[in-house]
């Protein structure tokens, strides 16, 4: 009898003993503030209303005790919770199981020292370790996970980089992707769209060169849940296996494309620029004018890439539906006229507009968004292919850009009848002057040379600088004027100061008859 009293006691003893080691126990386990610790954020899931932590403490025998600690538990539920392997963005088996956690006080405490299938886990091989902890609504219900958080290697940093993804073929979709750095160096992929259609599924990947040159896919993210408008992916490697963490991300020659769906690959929801396509926010506009079709113009946007390359988007407004309009940037001034230096994509005529990416000349010399600042150049918009003569939209781009500064001179009748006019110079910005003569009354049909002369017109003067002829049918002459005829400089602020007069001739026959005349610079009244 009294042996098997105490063989009682032991057995008892024995019980009570693993009940604090192994399971939930009323009594929390005293964690001492002085043994080193780690703690992990566990995130909401599903509007769960539940969050909190888990931290791992070292303890002195090598175990670690794993304690949970949630908000927002139901009361009287008992919560199954895991450490997993892999990220959660990926999921994967259960690695260790934890005491499940109490619903009332929101709290689980578990001395760890391997996995369920007997691999040995101390303190920093958790730390290392691949994986994420998730804590599930109840036995019954494992699939319905309350909170979840990325632990060891998989943890994040704070570091995250963010695009966004604009509009494309479907009206009103349109958000970002977040890239979050790993401790490991991945990158923790989300993709978070407003607008999505619900019961949806949107193929989403990362593809080669710029959005407006496009290319073959990098990378597959999870695809895009139309209900929620999100996607969490881990990133690690590209489709062909080859390493692609978070550094890899900042620097990829890239874009991302959201699909509509997998037999809808063709129609793109979304679409941004990431990595050294990124737009830093630096733009340059100019103007394209009307030119040969009535009520076409618009403006041509550079925007400045991180790579030092530059989104060109031409947006033309008038052009008529169906029409593909060839667009280039040319040499020289428009006054001038040049050979063709970068093609950009055509024009669409039912949406006025052309998306390119500017890296290179059609040379293949390197042409990137400073060399646009810089170019001596313009741009043409042509109405076809077959049409390339007449020009839609024009305009100076780079140091030929007008700054706004003009100065006008009125060029009044002389020996014919009614023909009157004016010219204005316009400053460039390399100091070069655009001169436009308009002239009301000039026959059709005729060409008017026209020169700015030496002295006031009183006093008469020899040619310093000849401009383009007047057209007799439009009454215009446009003309750069950059150098005199004896290849002096000679730009917008000489032209302020030149001690000379213009005349309009009726003809290259008939110079003595002068059709319109002013005197300008010093000259002028």
């Amino acid at each position: 009898m009294k042996y098997l009293k105490i063989r009682t006691m032991l057995t008892m003893c024995v019980m009570t003993l693993f009940i604090v080691s192994c399971s939930t126990d009323d009594d929390a386990i005293t964690v001492d503030p002085n043994l080193e610790s780690k703690t992990y954020q566990l995130f909401e899931l599903a509007n769960s209303g539940v969050s909190g932590s888990a931290t791992f403490t070292n303890q002195i025998d090598g175990s670690v005790l794993v304690s949970v600690d949630l908000n927002g538990t139901p009361q009287n539920g008992m919560h199954p919770s895991h450490i997993h392997f892999n990220t959660a963005a990926e999921g994967g088996a259960i690695a260790v199981s934890l005491n499940p956690v109490n619903g009332s006080t929101g709290t689980s405490q578990t001395f760890v020292t391997q996995t369920d299938d007997g691999m040995p886990l101390d303190y920093q091989s958790l730390l290392d370790f691949d994986g994420y902890i998730n804590i599930h609504l109840s036995m019954d219900e494992l699939a319905t996970v309350l909170a979840q958080g990325d632990i060891g290697q998989n943890e994040l940093t704070g570091v995250s980089k963010s695009y966004n993804l604009g509009e494309k073929d479907v009206l009103g979709i349109s958000g970002s992707v977040l890239f979050e750095e790993r401790v490991n160096g991945e990158a923790q992929a989300t993709i978070m769209l407003m607008g999505t259609p619900d019961e949806g599924m949107h193929p989403a990947h990362i593809h080669m060169n710029t959005a407006a040159e496009g290319g073959a896919i990098l990378y597959t993210f999870t695809p895009v849940d139309g209900a929620t408008g999100m996607s969490r992916s881990n990133v690690a490697m590209l489709d062909d296996n080859s390493m692609f963490g978070y550094n890899d991300v900042l620097d990829v020659d890239g874009y991302v494309n959201v699909h509509l769906s997998v037999d809808q690959l063709a129609t793109i929801v979304a679409q941004g620029d990431i990595g050294q396509n990124e737009l830093t926010g630096v733009s340059k506009s100019y103007n394209l004018g009307e030119r040969d079709v009535p009520g076409i113009s618009g403006s041509v946007l550079f925007e400045e890439r991180v790579n030092g390359e530059a989104l060109a988007t031409i947006m033309l407004s008038g052009t008529p539906d169906g029409g593909m309009h060839p667009a280039h940037i040319h040499m020289n001034t428009a006054a001038e006229g040049g050979a063709i230096l970068y093609t950009f994509t055509p024009v669409d005529g039912t949406t006025g507009m052309s998306v390119s990416n500017v890296a290179m000349l059609d040379d293949n010399s390197m042409f990137g968004y400073n060399d646009v600042l810089d170019v001596d150049g313009y741009v043409n918009v042509h109405l076809s292919v077959d049409q390339l003569a007449t020009i839609v939209a024009q305009g100076d781009i780079g140091q030929n850009e007008l700054t706004g500064e003009s100065r006008m001179y009125m060029l009044g009748e002389i020996d014919v009848p009614g023909i009157n006019g004016s010219v204005i110079f316009e400053e460039r910005v390399n100091g070069e002057a655009q001169a436009t003569i308009i002239l009301s009354g000039t026959p059709n049909g005729g060409m008017h040379p026209a020169h700015i002369h030496m002295n006031s017109a009183a006093e008469g003067g020899p040619i310093l600088y000849t401009f383009t002829p007047v057209n007799g049918t439009t009454g215009v002459s446009i003309s750069n004027v950059a150098m005199l005829d004896d290849n002096t400089m000679f730009g917008y602020s000489d032209v302020l100061e030149v001690d000379g007069y213009i005349n309009v001739h009726l003809s290259m026959n008939e110079l003595a008859t002068i059709v319109a005349q002013g005197d300008i610079g010093l000259n002028a009244m």
